[in-house]
């Protein structure tokens, strides 16, 4: 996932208006790794001074939501028959979205309701999108931001203090580290995201 040559690019060009610009396209349904944009911004933070890492997880955050708001809408207002009818176009295969992974999101939203949108912003694969199934499930908009901001900024914050630390201790290792911290980053979230099913099964069990 993470692309060498990109990450390098970001490093020479990334201002706050591309950061937002890019986790925008990011968080929508076009597929785009986030972890080769947020820590190259913070390592460009650690290492140059030319952004502020409070404002590159600002910036990262607002581009989250508004990609975000961009599946909400098109699944709020075209449905579920449309959805999956893209999800199974060569446009949508192109955009790596099938209808599996939608049902895996909305699945994901089923059973964990509207602070599935908390959580699925910090789970792999389900991440991008979990606002569909909000969407489509018509979740007052309040709501769906306040709990994608939520969970956007968590994840925002935990790849810009990736980057802060290589660049703080790993100086000029930017692209093996993202490599090697994103990939237990994700084991991490997985394990996480594990945990959170496990206590909401629990606690509904308990329930009844």
């Amino acid at each position: 996932m993470e692309s060498i040559p990109f990450i390098a690019w970001c490093l020479e060009h990334l201002n706050y208006w591309v950061i937002t610009l890019l986790m925008a396209i990011e968080s929508s349904f076009i597929p785009f790794p986030s972890e080769v944009v947020v820590p190259p911004a913070a390592y460009k933070a650690a290492t140059t001074g030319e952004l502020n890492v409070f404002l590159v997880v600002l910036c990262a955050s607002v581009g989250a939501c508004i990609g975000a708001l961009v599946n909400y809408y098109l699944a709020r207002y075209l449905g579920r028959p449309l959805v999956y009818r893209f999800a199974e176009s060569r446009l949508g295969h192109m955009c790596l979205i099938d209808s599996a992974k939608v049902e895996r999101a909305e699945r994901y939203f089923d059973e964990h309701g509207a602070i599935g949108t908390f959580f699925g912003r910090l789970v792999p694969a389900v991440r991008q999108l979990i606002s569909i199934p909000a969407g489509l499930a018509r979740m007052g908009l309040g709501r769906f931001l306040l709990y994608t901001t939520l969970g956007a900024s968590l994840w925002n914050t935990i790849l810009a203090a990736m980057g802060w630390y290589i660049g703080h201790y790993y100086s000029g290792q930017l692209e093996e580290k993202v490599a090697q911290y994103s990939g237990e980053l994700k084991i991490v979230m997985l394990v996480l995201g594990a945990c959170v099913v496990l206590y909401l099964i629990y606690k509904g069990a308990k329930k009844n």
